[in-house]
This record gives C-alpha cells, structure tokens and sequence, in this order.
C-alpha cells in the first residue's frame, strides 16, 4: 500500500479550526447558579466537585447536556421534532464550544418486567441470531427465540384493492419465543380474591378494598355496578354462578353508563393491567403494599422462570440452549463465545464476543443476561449503559458522567478510572460530577462549586488542576486528603440477627450472626453479594417483623414537579392543621393541591403553554406571583407569616419558627428536627422534589424513615451523592442513631465508614460465583491488620496502616 509524502511545511500559525479548544459558559442561571461563567477545555477530562446541592448537576447536565442535546433536536424536521420531548432553552447568556454529548446518568434503567440486562443492551439482540443460524434443531428467524414475541397464526379471506378489487385468501404465521403461560415474564401470579372485595357486601355498599376505588369513580367501580352484567344490591357472596364469572373473567365489553361509552372487564384481567404489568418497584407504596398483600408470584411452572416457550429451549448450540446462555454469568458466557469455531457467523461472533468482553471491563461480568434490568442498582444501570460507548468509533463527543464510581469498591474505582482516560485518549471531552478522591485525582482540570449548598451555593469556588485544588483553600480542598480513623474502642453488641442457610441469588449457603446494638458495616466488591445477604435474608426474611426492620434503599423518590420535602415527608400535615386552628378555617385551604390552589394555575405557580414541537414555555403566575395559592388564603396568618412564606423558609428557619412562639407546632419540630439532623438545613420546604440532587433525595428519604417505629435501620451505601465534608456529618447521624438504641446495618464501599463500624462483615473473594461467602467478620481494626481480603488492603492503605 502506498502512503504520500508531504512536501508542504507545517505552517507556523494555528488553523483557524483549532482555536475552538474550549467550552465556554458565561452567565449560566439555572437552578441555585448565581451567573456562573467557566471555560472548559476539550479533550480532557474535566471533574466538576463541590457539596452535595451546590449545583453540580445544574452546570453539567440542565445546563451544557440539556443545551447540546436542544440544538441537535433543532436539526430534524418540524414532523420529527413534533414526536420528540420539548426541551426549553436554559437560563444562560453564552454558551459555545459545545460538541454532541452523551449523557450517562444515575437513572434507573426502565422497570418493565419483561426488560433484562440482555434486552437493555445489544447482546440478547446478537445471541437471537446466532441461534437462529446455529441452533439444532432449526426452529426459526431470530424472533422465534424472543421471549418479547409472541407465536401469531392467522388465516382467512382479504380484500386486495389494486385495480379492480379482487378478494384472496392468506395465511400469516410468525413464530415467537414467548412462553404462553407467563407471557414472557418468567413469573405467575395467583391473586388473594379476599384483598380485592368484600363478598359479604353488595357493589352498591362499597365492597371493593383496591386502593384507589372509591365508590363513585366512573372508571372502576360504577361500571361494574351500573353495566347490567350484575346486581348491584346484592352481596357478592350470594352472585350467581354466571354473575361471578361475569365478575371476574367477562371479557373487555362495550357498556353504556348514564349516556357514556365504556369498557366492561373482567376483574382479574383488570387487576392484571393495571397493577401487575408493571414492575413491582416501580410502584408507589402503598400500593406495592397492596400487590405485595393481594398477589403471590412464583416461578412459572410451564417454563421454568426462563420466559422462553418450549420451541426456544429446545434448540440448542452444543449442550446449551438460549435459555442456558442467558442464565450465565456474563464472564462465563464470554468463555462459551469464544471457544465456538463457526466461519459463517465470525463478524456476529466478533461484535458479541467484545460486547460480553465490555461487561468485565466495567466490572459486570458476574451479571447474567436474564437479570431483570429493575432490580440493578443507579451505580450498575449506569456502567451498563456505558457498553455500548466502550467501542465506539465516534470521536470529539463531550461524555458526561454522574458520579460513575457509585456502587464500585475501591478495588473497582482503578477500572473506572482507567475507561474513563480511555475515553479522553480517543479525542474525546469526558465531564464528570464526583466526589471520590480517587478519580478527582486524575482529572486534567478541575471546577469546584460552592461555597455551600442550595441557596448557599452555586458559585465556582476554583477552577485549575488537582494540585492548585488542594491547596486553593475550597471545602472540598481542605477535605481532599480527610482519613478517617479506624476506632480505638468499638461498642459491645446487645444480640444478634441470625441468618442460616443464606442462598439468595449468588450466596452459598451462607451462616452469618449480625450484631446488634452497635454500627454493623456490610462490605465487599461490586457482586460479591452484599445486597443479595441483607436484602435477601434480614428486609425479607423472619426477622424483619420481629425486630422492626426499616430498609432505606436506593430506589428513587417518586414525586411530580408539585411534590416537595414538606409533602413528601407529611410536614405539611401539621401547618396546615396549625394553620387551620389559628384561623377557624379548613385545613384544605392551605393545599395548592386541593381547595387553597390559585384557580389560574391550578396551584403550579407557573403557567405552561404548549407549543407543539417548539420548547413549551413556563411562565410564572400573573394571579399568584407564583405563591400557588388563592389570594384569601393569603390573608390567614400563622405567627405573622402566611402559607407561602412558610413554604419559602428554609428547613433551618422553619425548625427555628416552629420550635417556639405563636407557631410552636411540636409533630411539624420533630420532622424538621430529622431534615436538619440529615444535612438538609438549607432546602427550602416549597422546592419542587424534581430540582433536588441524588443525595438530597437519598438524605430526605432517610430522614422521613427516622420517624418510623424500628429498631433495626438497614442504609444501603448512604454515602451515595455525598461530598467528602459531609460524610462526617453523616457517621456523627449513625452514631447518634446507635446511641439513641437503634441497630445500624450499612452497606457501604466507603472507607471512612467502615473505619468508623464497631463490626465489619466482608463478602467476597470474589463477584458473582467468585463471592457469596463470608470471607471476614470482626472488628475494623482485625481487618486492617490481616489484610486478609481485597477490602482489608484498601482499607489499611486508606488510614495509612
């Protein structure tokens, strides 16, 4: 192959191209952002630092990501950007540079049942085809291994209307991998007809017990009693054989209800709709109570939780069908790909085997491609939204990155590292928001925001390299090189939780006393089964009723633009019925969700207008100033302030107004007593639940659970989201809670809180069918002297042992 020669010299000035080396923000408004202006270079990465709520996310993401991905949607047609989501121009004078950027978030990969770690990535897509070419016996296209598929046949006479009309007759047949009993689910579900009704009362007398079926709603209760399928009068125990399946199998059938077209269903076939086709983590409390009560789900019989129907089982590759694959640890199914020799497949072999070889690169290779893509956490939904990036060939793109070592031990925190300068090395712009210091160490340049949280937040406190960081002064470079110290004397338990025979998931018949009465740390790898041992065996198991188990988990807060902290943690109960004894009137009034709303914005404070495929415009209240409520409601007062005002104070304000004075309100002192304990003293009680940080969710989800009556707080790595200045706020709250005899069981990876447990419980050696043993249980400082296990290593490095 021949190469040409440059005979041209290098010119001395740069290309004009070149001088666009930065991303330049000037003016930047969003949020707490008090006109934030930094510069941003390309080609490196970039760690943005800074306490939890000073506004890290607001710069990165609702401010260069929402703006970079804006201007692309911009490019399509108007028809195309009219199916797409409306995105409004953030608040921000200047902002130039921006290249195409790929935002790899903390969001929760979607919670459909029927989704997997396969279906979410390209690899079951892959594995399809090549058992559709290799598979014996053949039993199909891809689809037919498809467990989202279901088998159609079809037949009968069509009319063709081309010409002169002609009618023929067809047959349609699509084979699919769907298991017809479980509908590709993997699991039946038998439900409790007790949980749903009442069958000693009639229709007309309320007999429903569903959450949410009130007697009068239109949709679910009156179309039964009023569709002429049953009596409405008469107890449902005394229906008739034909009435009862009516009830509860009628197929969906047309009904009149006073003038208006319905639908008339069954009741079970209903329940299944609307409660059991979503995942069950995705639902609201009360009713996952309701699901968890109502219905049992066990494995389906017909195929063995695999979601596949026979045909797709039966096909198989060697010894092993897609079903075995599936079920496979990640890693070992990469083996199984690499060792097949099948010429006429090598370029599909090649793309699955580097897809597979991608999940042990970010440390997922003890997944297996059947897990249900709900039950991941924030930490690995984001590195396996990371695969499909890992190969690409794309360069000069701007990735953005939320705090991509969540979850990651310390043993882990190098890889990410690693595929994080990779990234950079391509050309690419790599922008990370983190708090670890490890990966704050290799950052090529460094934006620290603060100087605190919220309101006292939102500036640049220092921009420039790791080492103008430490010594710049900063709360986050004074905390830079914090270590905490493993304890001298460590608490003595009062008992023990007893796991026998743990098997959950990857655990080996696991035997295990967890003290309590004193701060019990959870630790080991990504994998390693952590989870599997306290969610498994102590949230779910006997002992949770016993001792008052309350699990605080990582699962997202579920709340709309109208939520906020003091509705979601029941504070607004006691002011508005404070409120409503001050001045004679109903606690309602003082709702902008119920009676005390402004009737021009319904009590959004703002006024949405739609503009079809143009960014939809939010404009604040003429009516209420954006106050959300009637202006009568406004002239009841409560210790000289009135409703709005109350909701615009701070949480640290609010404790100081409630605690005393006219508005002294004891049950609303004691809630905002946990929002102060927790950290979050800053945020206003009004601040719409949509704005708040990962780690202002997590910390107000734990103060709401600190009112609960339990003796047992199990924290599933409540450092999550936390800058390295307020883990020290948080052990000072565990030791609390210990002292005031609580038991503590966390599951952390950070070092600053196992060197501060009374009792360490390692899991390991391993991930995946390399873990699920108890490698070493003791104290702190037992495990830094043996340094038997991974975690022991890092941890004595860590206090410098």
């Amino acid at each position: 192959m021949s190469k040409a020669t440059r005979t041209d010299p290098r010119p001395e000035e740069p290309h004009a191209a070149d001088r666009h080396d930065l991303i330049r923000v000037h003016g930047a408004r969003v949020n707490n952002l008090k006109d934030v202006s930094v510069e941003i270079p390309k080609r490196r990465l970039t760690v943005f630092t800074g306490v939890s709520g000073s506004g890290k996310s607001s710069l990165v993401f609702n401010t260069i990501a929402a703006e970079s991905q804006r201007l692309i949607n911009e490019t399509y047609s108007a028809f195309v950007q009219g199916f797409m989501p409306t995105l409004a121009r953030p608040e921000v004078d200047v902002l130039d540079g921006l290249t195409t950027v790929i935002s790899v978030d903390q969001q929760r990969l979607g919670a459909d049942p029927r989704s997997t770690v396969g279906t979410a990535t390209d690899a079951n897509a892959m594995l399809r085809i090549l058992f559709s070419r290799l598979g014996e016996p053949h039993i199909g296209p891809p689809s037919a291994y498809a467990f989202n598929v279901p088998s159609v046949r079809a037949s009968g006479a069509i009319t063709v209307e081309r010409g002169a009309k002609k009618t023929v007759k067809a047959t349609f047949n699509r084979t699919g991998g769907m298991c017809t009993r479980c509908e590709g689910r993997g699991a039946v579900s038998d439900i409790d007809l007790t949980q749903l009704y009442d069958d000693s009362k009639s229709l007309a007398e309320g007999a429903f017990t569903i959450p949410g079926w009130k007697s009068d709603s239109f949709w679910t209760v009156r179309v039964y009693a009023e569709s002429g399928f049953l009596d409405p009068d008469k107890p449902i125990r005394k229906f008739t054989k034909k009435e009862m399946h009516d009830f509860l199998y009628r197929e969906p059938t047309k009904v009149k209800v006073e003038g208006v077209n319905l639908t008339y269903e069954g009741l079970i076939p209903k329940i299944q709709k609307s409660f059991l086709a979503k995942d069950k983590e995705a639902l609201q409390p009360h009713i996952r109570a309701f699901v968890e009560r109502a219905v049992t789900f066990t494995t389906c019989p017909e195929c063995d939780g695999t979601r596949l129907a026979e045909g797709a089982r039966s096909s198989k590759i060697g010894r092993i069908s897609i079903a075995d694959a599936c079920a496979m640890q990640i890693s070992d199914l990469a083996d199984w790909v690499r060792g097949l020799d099948e010429p006429s497949v090598e370029p599909l072999l090649d793309a699955l085997q580097q897809s597979l070889d991608a999940f042990g690169e970010i440390g997922l290779g003890y997944l297996s491609l059947d897990r249900p893509s709900g039950t991941l956490s924030g930490g690995e939904a984001q590195r396996v939204k990371m695969i499909r990036h890992l190969g690409s060939s794309l360069t000069d793109i701007t990735y953005v990155f939320d705090e991509p070592t969540i979850g990651l031990h310390p043993h882990d925190i190098q890889r990410m590292n690693e595929l994080l300068l990779r990234l950079r090395d391509k050309g690419n712009t790599v922008l990370v928001v983190e708090h670890k210091p490890e990966t704050i160490a290799i950052a090529d340049h460094v934006v620290d925001l603060g100087p605190g949280a919220g309101s006292g937040g939102g500036t640049v406190c220092f921009e420039g390299t790791v080492e103008g960081l430490r010594t710049g002064g900063t709360v986050t470079g004074r905390h830079f090189d914090d270590r905490a110290a493993v304890k001298e004397s460590v608490r003595k338990p009062t008992g023990a939780l007893e796991v026998r025979g743990a098997t959950a998931n990857n655990l080996r018949d696991v035997d295990v006393d967890i003290p309590l009465g004193v701060l019990a740390v959870v630790t080991g790898v990504a994998g390693s089964g952590k989870s599997s041992l306290v969610h498994g065996s102590l949230v779910k198991g006997p002992a949770a009723a016993e001792q008052g188990v309350v699990s605080i988990d990582q699962s997202a807060i579920r709340g709309s633009r109208r939520s906020n902290p003091a509705t979601y943690t029941g504070l607004l109960d006691p002011i508005r019925k404070a409120f409503a004894k001050a001045n004679g009137v109903k606690p309602a009034l003082f709702s902008a969700n119920s009676e005390g709303a402004c009737p021009t914005c319904n009590g959004a404070g703002v006024v949405y207008t739609d503009l079809a495929m143009m960014a939809g415009v939010a404009s604040v209240c003429e009516e209420c100033e954006g106050k959300r409520f009637e202006a009568s409601v406004l002239d009841h007062h409560l210790g000289g302030r009135d409703i709005s005002e109350v909701l615009a104070m701070s949480v640290s304000e609010a404790e100081e107004f409630f605690g005393s004075g006219e508005a002294h309100t004891p049950a609303a002192h004691r809630v905002l007593e946990r929002l102060a304990d927790v950290g979050l003293g800053y945020v206003s009680l009004g601040q719409p639940l949509t704005t708040l940080s990962g780690g202002e969710r997590q910390r107000l989800k734990l103060a709401t659970h600190m009112g609960e009556k339990g003796g047992v707080y199990v924290l599933d790595e409540p450092t999550t989201g936390l800058h390295l200045a307020d883990v020290e706020q948080l052990l000072g709250l565990l030791d609390r809670l210990v002292d005031s005899g609580k038991s503590v069981i966390v599951v952390e990876h950070h070092q600053a809180v196992m060197a501060h447990a009374d009792w360490i419980i390692d899991l390991g050696p391993g991930a995946g069918h390399d873990g699920g043993r108890i490698v070493f249980e003791g104290t702190p400082a037992d495990l830094v002297a043996a340094r038997s296990t991974l975690t022991g290593e890092h941890l004595a490095a860590y206090v410098g042992a």
